[in-house]
């Protein structure tokens, strides 16, 4: 990413019984965003996984800030990985992740 683009981490909580890889779960996230805004508004979002945690179904994906929007929205509307039912939900949305962190620990 070129020098001064502005991010977002977007802390994720994966409301489901089963468990998914982090593989998984970004190919459906990426899915998501490819069926609501096609390759070109997947291209725009600068989408990369951060963190994941497979026990406490926890993710944290980073994203340009101008596709916070397109990315809430994929996300969102996801309803199965890999056909298992499966609802993920925004926590939390910051510019850095200390502060990132620092939200989820105080909520």
């Amino acid at each position: 990413m070129p020098k001064g683009v502005r991010r977002r981490y977007l802390a994720l909580k994966i409301d489901s019984e089963e468990v998914f890889s982090s593989r998984e779960f970004m190919n459906a996230v990426w899915n998501s965003v490819l069926k609501l805004y096609g390759e070109y508004g997947a291209s725009q979002t600068g989408l990369a996984l951060i963190d994941y945690d497979e026990e406490k179904r926890f993710a944290v994906v980073r994203c340009v800030h101008k596709a916070v929007v397109t990315v809430r929205t994929a996300v969102a509307s996801m309803t199965e990985i890999g056909g298992k039912p499966v609802a993920v939900h925004v926590l939390k949305v910051s510019g850095t992740l200390k502060a990132l962190y620092s939200k989820l620990r105080s909520a």
